[in-house]
């Protein structure tokens, strides 16, 4: 899916969309790769951290949420907007930085209408670098 196709069901627009394009989607929609180009020019990069920018945790959680956000809403008729509350497990266990490819992995472990939860990891070439659990409601 291209980014215009992704801004077809996910409201997330402009610095706050997360994903760039997806790579892999299943045929039942439960798994999907989505890719995340880290740029050098994006709004965190001059305070987080000054002269050794990082991707901030809390946008590597964002971008997996909207993954798994986008799961949803391509098999929810009628639902425009899967609203991100919860976050569990969630670790860190390497840096992204400017000019890395993250890839997200989401793997939808439980599927209802008022609920989505999704495990989900980030790679960034063959190491992960977070994991978690996100969980989601239609609002």
């Amino acid at each position: 899916m291209t980014a215009e196709q992704i801004e077809a069901v996910n409201p997330h627009r402009g610095v706050m969309r997360m994903i760039d394009h997806v790579a892999y989607h299943s045929p039942g929609l439960d798994r999907m790769v989505a890719i995340r180009e880290i740029r050098d020019d994006e709004f965190w990069g001059p305070g987080h951290i000054p002269g050794r920018p990082i991707f901030p945790g809390v946008l590597m959680i964002e971008a997996a949420a909207q993954v798994c956000s986008l799961l949803y809403l391509m098999r929810m008729e009628g639902v425009d907007f899967l609203g991100f509350v919860g976050a569990d497990n969630f670790r860190f266990r390497g840096q992204v930085v400017p000019g890395d490819r993250l890839v997200i992995l989401a793997l939808e472990v439980e599927f209802r209408k008022r609920r989505s939860i999704c495990d989900v990891q980030g790679l960034v070439g063959d190491t992960i670098v977070f994991e978690g659990r996100v969980t989601g409601m239609p609002l």
